[in-house]
């Protein structure tokens, strides 16, 4: 996905981004020392954001993102969304790329633009005193992007490159057909960045029409964290995104089941075989939940003391990491493990791996091992999502998303703690005795090695 999409695009002041980086590096320390206080806040044509207030350090961070993302790629234009992305500092309103990217050098604020699956995302991050500069280019830029041609047509090259470059990588065609076989026909099954082909019939009224389906306000999440106050938001958030369509016009997309129990094999003549797994997983909002993460934590999510990695890494030597993981989107939902070994040991690997999960299927883990979990996914939370302003942002939008509440990091520890060894022995049966989608990008292996 393209971040910054022009030779200009990194030369923003020295001296700022010498205090920004300064900024970025110490705010770490004063966050983890403060409570801290979301508010919500809601402008007066209704655009809700989620506050943090800190005037420890003199920087704004803005967050959002609007519903859809990827899976609302035109069909034969996929790449859409993400050819978008790469757009919208070059050019907006009366500006140019290069007369916006001055402009954004001048006020020394950061921004960029990516996208998922489900949803489309920007970030700004300025200094509070060039605050209302900054925020007049980032309200330029999503209301009004100019998509002009020579922009276009560098971005468009540039992606298709990477396509190119890409289409000889055996991960890269392994994924695909891996996406393929799970997803079938749905949009998940397409890659974010399109192909060579459908990324060369995107044409500026795609990028028009695409942006005006998708930027409108009802649709739309907002976290701010930083120098700014509650009032002062409120306004801006109207002069931002007030000009937005009031609503979407997103397709609708079905949920999809994954197409489990088969293995996808796609055999080149290398050392390493990669290997992956694909189980059921759980919605965010499913009442086991919290179960199926913690069961996650056991089997391969906790790095270095997780089952998976004592097994196939500490005891076995097989491979340097193995992990596990929840992949919640809002269509589809799975519990994945992925590693990589030696070609002549992916049999052993793949059975080591259908051993530990049989096993732990079968008889659940053990009081001590869910005590463990519990402990580390209460104390990593603030380390992991709350240790500087853009990771703090980011997880109110994603809170946001989840429907969780504003409270929920007060809650959060509740929900792990009442989680019984009972509930995770349950889903963990669920889960994990379904014949799982297995991938295997290596040698051929020999018939009966499939895990």
């Amino acid at each position: 996905m393209p971040v910054s999409n022009s030779a200009h695009a990194n030369t923003i002041n020295l001296a700022i981004r010498l205090l920004l980086g300064l900024i970025f590096l110490v705010l770490p320390v004063l966050t983890a020392s403060a409570a801290m206080n979301i508010q919500e806040v809601k402008s007066d044509k209704g655009i809700t954001a989620w506050l943090v207030e800190d005037y420890t350090v003199p920087i704004v961070t803005v967050r959002f993102v609007f519903d859809g993302g990827a899976s609302q790629d035109p069909t034969g234009k996929e790449g859409t969304a993400n050819l978008m992305a790469g757009l919208f500092d070059e050019g907006a309103g009366e500006l140019d790329s290069d007369a916006f990217q001055i402009k954004l050098d001048d006020v020394g604020a950061e921004m960029s633009f990516e996208e998922t699956r489900d949803g489309f995302y920007g970030t700004m991050r300025m200094l509070a005193e060039k605050r209302d500069d900054a925020l007049g280019l980032l309200k330029l830029a999503i209301e009004e992007p100019r998509f002009d041609p020579a922009p276009v047509e560098r971005i468009r090259a540039q992606i298709i490159s990477g396509i190119e470059s890409n289409a000889r990588n055996p991960e890269t065609i392994a994924q695909a057909k891996w996406r393929k076989a799970l997803y079938g026909d749905h949009p998940y099954a397409n890659p974010e960045n399109g192909t060579k082909e459908s990324v060369a019939a995107i044409t500026q009224d795609d990028l028009r029409a695409f942006h005006k389906a998708m930027f409108g306000r009802d649709g739309l999440h907002v976290a701010v964290v930083g120098a700014i106050d509650a009032e002062t938001l409120k306004r801006k958030l109207d002069e931002i995104f007030g000009g937005l369509p009031e609503k979407q016009q997103l397709r609708p997309l079905a949920d999809v089941d994954l197409k489990l129990g088969q293995t996808v094999e796609v055999n080149y003549d290398q050392p390493q075989t990669s290997l992956q797994w694909a189980f059921p997983g759980v919605a965010r909002d499913a009442s086991d939940f919290y179960a199926a993460a913690l069961l996650n934590e056991i089997l391969g999510g906790q790095a270095y003391t997780s089952r998976l990695y004592q097994e196939v890494r500490e005891k076995r030597g097989l491979a340097y990491g193995v992990s596990s993981s929840l992949v919640d989107r809002r269509h589809s939902a799975m519990l994945t493990v992925g590693t990589a070994t030696r070609s002549e040991r992916a049999a052993e690997t793949l059975k080591i791996v259908r051993d530990v999960v049989q096993r732990l299927a079968t008889e659940g883990p053990t009081d001590q091992e869910l005590a463990a979990v519990k402990k580390n996914l209460i104390g990593a939370y603030a380390i992991n999502n709350l240790d500087s302003s853009s990771s703090i942002a980011n997880t109110l939008v994603e809170l946001q998303l989840d429907r969780l509440g504003i409270d929920y990091i007060q809650r959060r520890s509740a929900y792990i703690n009442g989680v019984t060894l009972d509930e995770v022995k349950a889903v963990a049966k669920k889960l994990l005795s379904v014949d799982p989608a297995i991938l295997v990008v290596g040698p051929a292996l020999a018939t009966g090695g499939k895990g």
